[in-house]
């Protein structure tokens, strides 16, 4: 049994008809979702960039989902705010919350006017933020000169159990090192052998917890218009890395992107008018060991792809609800914490 998960894409669809669309996600039969965090849309043609993190207080008040998010801490984001916005919300919505922590892209993080960081620089800061953001989880105050500084902060409302923590990964070097920390992991989709290599590298290091597939797609009842979708909306996020990271916004994704072929989005997009194809590739995904799956079409309405999938390609597939999103071994929960309670000072180095 499979997890098939919604994704609510940010940068393509105005927060006020992303929230209609996970709500009607759910009632159609997905049973989880997920969402982007973007300051800038990756195309000038995707047009939109809402706030996360206020989304999601809406987004789970409303509906009964599971939800996870992609947050980069360190430039953009200090890891306390994240671990407040984290703790916040699973104290609303116990075990519905997980959030992936990568090293973040320029186009994102460049608005801080802060100095761009080589990638394993920005890989160490992110292992910090990490360390940084389970300790405040866990109730510790914590103080941390490096990459970040955090000075004697500490969490007064916090979560029943520790959210799970997931690693980001699109190749195995990125997915055997998240292994040490994470619990779990999150790729997008790629060939097949590609994600043999992902997952085995992750597993083969020790990592644990689910593994999720983001699985881009594209339907519309006629093939020409479903090509024709996914070129416009999702040819200037078919780049590969390091190229993605470097790239400081839409307009130069844009110029980038003007080379980039039909085929090209063809290898990085599930293209097809067949519902049955859509369901035999997403239970293929599933056979290779993903746990959860999370589809993302790739177009700017969502309500007819929602009602096709909930319809005709969910009801082919063995759909599951998902279990609590907890860190792994998470720690026994706080509980409240009186005046006389004080936290232990965590120093990390």
């Amino acid at each position: 049994m499979t997890v098939i998960g919604f994704h609510a894409s940010h940068e393509q669809i105005p927060p006020r008809d992303l929230l209609a669309a996970v709500q009607h996600a759910e009632q159609v039969g997905f049973t989880a979702a997920m969402c982007s965090d973007h300051f800038e849309p990756w195309s000038v043609r995707q047009g939109q960039s809402g706030f996360a993190w206020a989304w999601l207080g809406a987004a789970m008040a409303t509906t009964s989902l599971p939800f996870g998010a992609v947050n980069a801490p360190g430039q953009r984001y200090h890891p306390a705010v994240i671990a407040q916005g984290i703790a916040t919300l699973d104290q609303m919505f116990p075990g519905r919350f997980w959030i992936a922590l990568g090293s973040g892209q320029l186009m994102n993080e460049h608005i801080t006017g802060g100095k761009w960081l080589r990638k394993e620089q920005r890989d160490a800061r992110l292992r910090e933020c990490v360390d940084v953001i389970r300790a405040l989880l866990a109730g510790e105050e914590v103080t941390h000169d490096g990459l970040v500084t955090v000075d004697r902060a500490r969490l007064w409302t916090l979560p029943e159990q520790q959210p799970a923590l997931i690693a980001p990964a699109v190749t195995p070097d990125t997915a055997r090192r998240g292994a040490d920390w994470a619990d779990g992991l999150i790729t997008i989709n790629q060939p097949h052998d590609r994600l043999r290599e992902v997952l085995a590298a992750y597993r083969d290091a020790g990592g644990q917890g689910p593994a999720t597939l983001q699985l881009h797609l594209s339907w519309a009842p006629d093939a020409d218009q479903a090509m024709e979708t996914a070129y416009d909306q999702w040819r200037s996020n078919v780049l590969p890395p390091p190229l993605c990271w470097e790239l400081e916004g839409a307009k130069s994704f844009d110029q980038v992107a003007a080379l980039v072929s039909r085929e090209d989005v063809a290898q990085a997009v599930r293209v097809s008018a067949d519902l049955g194809q859509h369901a035999a590739w997403i239970a293929e995904y599933a056979e290779l060991g993903f746990d959860r799956v999370v589809l993302h079409h790739v177009g700017q309405t969502q309500t007819p792809f929602l009602d096709a999938f909930g319809e005709h390609v969910l009801p082919q597939l063995d759909v599951e609800a998902p279990e609590p999103t907890l860190a792994i071994d998470p720690p026994g929960p706080p509980g409240p914490r009186r005046p006389e309670q004080e936290p232990q000072p965590a120093v990390l180095a």
